[in-house]
């Protein structure tokens, strides 16, 4: 089984997410990673506030789309960017935490602001490895 990761893969004018790991939950954790590479580089963000995120959905796919939607509002509400993630599945149902600070416009240098999450490529799955999947394109 490969290492959990994440990776990007361009959509047009977005870009998609993507996160792999051993676990459903931890594929959501990378694929956070993923979105806020999209604005910035992760290792910039200090994971110094928790945010409590809590969402669900009638299945895995749009469960992961809420993940992602949630934590973009949590970002855009806040002013904040996240670096570290924890993700507990329960059925369809996610609590979850994201941790970061405040965004600082000169240390982040922000890329780009993501909308939103959106059901373009939009997939969820265990693949033949065994590892986890989750991904979507997001509208920047």
């Amino acid at each position: 089984m490969r290492e959990t990761h994440w990776s990007h893969f361009h959509h047009g004018s977005d870009i998609g997410v993507r996160g792999i790991g051993r676990s459903k939950a931890e594929a959501f954790e990378q694929a956070a990673i993923a979105l806020t590479a999209v604005i910035t580089d992760p290792t910039s963000v200090l994971p110094n506030t928790a945010v409590h995120v809590r969402c669900d959905g009638p299945d895995d796919a749009l469960l992961f789309v809420d993940w992602l939607n949630a934590l973009i509002f949590e970002m855009a509400t806040r002013k904040m960017l996240f670096s570290r993630f924890e993700v507990h599945l329960d059925g369809h149902r996610l609590e979850g935490k994201a941790w970061g600070e405040q965004t600082d416009v000169t240390r982040h240098q922000p890329a780009v602001e993501v909308k939103g999450a959106t059901y373009t490529e939009l997939a969820v799955r265990k693949e033949s490895a065994g590892e986890w999947v989750a991904q979507c394109v997001v509208d920047v």
